[in-house]
Order: structure tokens, then sequence, then C-alpha cells
């Protein structure tokens, strides 16, 4: 249905962008399901599921970039930059400190700073539970499940 309040409603640029990008995706995994080599002994081979996602992808596509030259997307809410912020800024703080302090105080900065995106003030309660938290997630994987974390000196402490 068309909204008759607005007759002159644009198209969607931003999702026409999206729906130019995921035929674009689509595009390259049925490129990239042609180099898989596979036996010739059945039908169904290696590349068959990419090219089953490459078809799916291609479809999203034109539906995607239907409606949005309709402008029958719904209006969308406005970003709020401040949490955005904090987690990409705790994300980053896990990347520069994963190596150097080690998995359980860099994944417990990362959790204070999504706890605080999301709306928990208290830093000084959520570092310490996040590297308590982080640091029992350290424990089961390399303890217990004998997967290698990168350890650093709260690590070397216990263990």
């Amino acid at each position: 249905m068309t909204d008759l309040s607005n007759p002159a409603r644009r198209p969607d640029r931003a999702a026409l962008a999206i729906g130019i990008g995921i035929g674009i995706l689509g595009l390259l995994v049925g490129l990239d399901a042609r180099g898989i080599g596979g036996g010739n002994y059945a039908r169904i081979g290696p590349a068959t599921f990419p090219y089953v996602i490459a078809a799916v992808l291609l479809a999203l596509s034109v539906w995607t970039i239907v409606e949005a030259w309709r402008g029958e997307f719904p209006e969308r809410d406005h970003d709020e930059f401040g949490p955005i912020a904090w987690i990409v800024g705790g994300l980053a703080a896990q990347l520069i400190l994963l190596n150097t302090a080690g998995f359980s105080i860099a994944t417990g900065l990362l959790f204070a700073a999504t706890a605080r995106a999301f709306g928990k003030r208290k830093l000084y309660l959520s570092v310490p539970l996040g590297i308590l938290m982080s640091l029992g997630i350290w424990i089961l994987f390399s303890q217990v499940l004998r997967l290698s974390l990168p350890a650093g000196p709260l690590e070397r402490l216990f263990f």
C-alpha cells in the first residue's frame, strides 16, 4: 500500500546502497564458488551451498532495491553517538590491550564500556566485575577446555 499523505516520497538512498552492497556480495560469493573444485561423483558437491547462498543474497538484493525504490521503508531512529562511542572505544581498548594486559583485563574493560553504553554508570563496579567474569572465562577456556587465550599478568598470577 502506498502512503497517500506523502505522495512525493523519495527512494531511500541508504536502503538502495545496502541493496547494491548485498548484490555485490552475492556476485562475489557466486564467483568464488566457481573456483571450488568438486568431484564428478555426485550432482551436489562442495560448491552447491555457496551457490545457494549467492542466489539468496541476489534475491534479497533485488527485494531490498525494489522496496527502497518504492520508498516504503519505515523511518529509522536517530543514532545516539555516545553509546556507540563507548562500545567502539571498548572494542579498541580490547584490541590494543589483549596481547599486553591479557584476556581478563582487556575483556573486562570491554564489558565495562559496553555496560556504560547501556546505562550502567558505575564503572568502579563494572570494571572489576568484568575482569572477574573474564578471568572465569579464561580459566574455563585455558584450563578446562585447553584452548589458548592471551595470558597477561593477572592470568600468570594465578596460573
